[in-house]
């Protein structure tokens, strides 16, 4: 099990490094509130990201995007809601995916903005 972990903590890690790499601001890391936890919620310009990062090692999921299920997406949007209420803040937001394929000793990153709308 800490296998797993410390490889979803050095995929969320390689998320960070390719959205600062693009001009990002990091917000906040493991945003949790209730039973929800938002990977990584970070600004560019007028707009919140609130990003969800997949890693997998296993090159044949090619769509590793679809293992956020309709229940994660309605528990990110009540996190997102909660967040952007709290600090006050009057911005777009934006739900993204980060997905992470390590092949050897690389990082494969892609970034699907506007993943899935929250209505």
């Amino acid at each position: 099990m800490a296998n797993h972990n410390d490889f979803g903590r050095a995929g969320e890690q390689a998320a960070v490094a390719y959205l600062k790499d693009r001009g990002y601001s990091i917000c906040h890391l493991n945003y949790r509130y209730l039973n929800s936890e938002i990977d990584i919620i970070a600004q560019k310009g007028n707009i919140l990201a609130i990003i969800e990062v997949k890693a997998r090692t296993n090159p044949v999921l090619d769509h590793i995007e679809d293992a956020v299920s309709r229940k994660k997406i309605k528990r990110l949007v009540l996190a997102a809601d909660h967040y952007v209420h709290e600090k006050g803040l009057e911005t777009e937001v934006r739900f993204d995916i980060i997905t992470v394929l390590k092949n050897a000793e690389k990082f494969r990153i892609r970034h699907l903005k506007d993943a899935y709308y929250y209505f």
